[in-house]
């Protein structure tokens, strides 16, 4: 395939190589919902096996491929595998399911919305309902707002028992259905670039040095943790058992060029700029210092941002995790996110997966990370 996207004006913007855009539309597409990853790090895995040494998981599902093992030195690149998600959590005599969120779902986008729950014999197609504009404006003029109380799935049962039937279950989870797709310029869109994207890029990396035949000079640990969305769980984990002695990360961070976000809070980042590079207290700033000489050593363009207490990303657990961890991450713009049109840049993928990778040629065991 190749192309960046449908429309001829994008035919300046850089293509992703064949068989990577194939693996990244069928990842995305792949549902892996926060506490059961499973089917996508199996995708995931699959298409990294042959660009790493040796590979294991943990006992919450968090993989781990692994370049030159024996080495002492340890450096990470990781992403979260998960994305958000419905629980199902009441079942009513009439065949209605409600809900509760797993993860930072959105419930003012889910009205209308068609999605799959993930019941015990299988997938089953459900929507959300929501009642026509002529019955819900209730005798006055002020409108019903969606909240995760008043929104419930139809699957098509007329009883709890025609629920059951389906395989449906208390715990059952459900995600949105919408998937991959392509627009014009180079944006392609998804429901869950938070961040299986993450996961395409650093894989890209473990390829591209496999490919360009590059030795490391440490140990290298491609990282695609699980439970981001519910605290940085997976990370937490997969930190304390690594023990890495540097960790880079990468994550979404929000594209503040729409309307309705203010620029003086969430600061100043667009699509097709380039990576977003984070200062904060978690961010080491020599390790930042490294990758940003990095960025303009090899003309790859940067955003900054500032993330004040926390990162809100695996960045956290990695930094502070044993005795400390020099960590960095490294963010994709984002538009949209956490609904089903998550919007992303295919410049800034190409950009992020570069700097990630010269980063890695650059650092070393030797190099300087010590404040004092």
């Amino acid at each position: 395939m190749g192309k960046a996207s449908k429309n001829d004006a994008a035919a300046s913007t850089p293509a992703i190589e064949a068989k990577a855009y194939k693996f990244l539309k069928d990842y995305l597409n792949t549902p892996s919902p926060t506490g059961f990853e499973s089917q996508g790090q199996r995708k995931w895995l699959e298409y990294i096996k042959p660009y790493i040494d040796e590979h294991f998981s943990d006992p919450y599902g968090t993989v781990v491929g692994v370049i030159n093992p024996s080495a002492k030195f340890k450096v990470v690149i990781e992403a979260h595998a998960d994305e958000i998600s419905w629980f199902v959590n009441y079942i009513t005599d009439s065949g209605l399911i409600y809900l509760k969120r797993n993860g930072g779902v959105d419930h003012q986008i889910a009205p209308a919305k068609r999605v799959i729950i993930h019941g015990a014999k299988g997938p089953v197609k459900a929507v959300f309902g929501w009642p026509a504009i002529h019955t819900r404006m209730g005798g006055s003029e002020k409108e019903v707002n969606p909240k995760v109380e008043n929104l419930w799935l139809d699957a098509g049962a007329r009883s709890k028992k025609e629920v059951e039937d389906l395989g449906i279950h208390v715990g059952s989870v459900a995600t949105y259905e919408e998937g991959f797709d392509e627009l014009a310029y180079g944006s392609l869109i998804a429901r869950a670039f938070d961040n299986r994207i993450g996961g395409f890029m650093i894989a890209e990396v473990a390829r591209k040095l496999h490919e360009k035949k590059k030795k490391l000079p440490f140990g290298l640990y491609i990282v695609n943790a699980v439970q981001e969305e519910v605290g940085l769980r997976g990370a937490e984990m997969i930190a304390r058992r690594l023990k890495p002695d540097v960790a880079i990360i990468t994550d979404v961070t929000h594209d503040t060029s729409t309307p309705m976000i203010n620029k003086m809070i969430e600061g100043d980042v667009s699509n097709g700029k380039g990576p977003s590079l984070a200062f904060g207290p978690a961010v080491h700033n020599k390790l930042l210092d490294l990758v940003r000489k990095v960025a303009e050593e090899n003309n790859i363009p940067v955003q900054l941002r500032a993330v004040s207490r926390s990162t809100g990303t695996d960045t956290d657990s990695f930094a502070y995790a044993g005795e400390g961890t020099p960590s960095v991450l490294i963010s994709i713009p984002l538009r949209y996110m956490h609904t089903t049109v998550e919007m992303i840049h295919t410049q800034d993928i190409l950009h992020t997966i570069d700097l990630m990778y010269e980063t890695l040629l650059t650092l070393k065991p030797s190099t300087d990370l010590k404040y004092l």
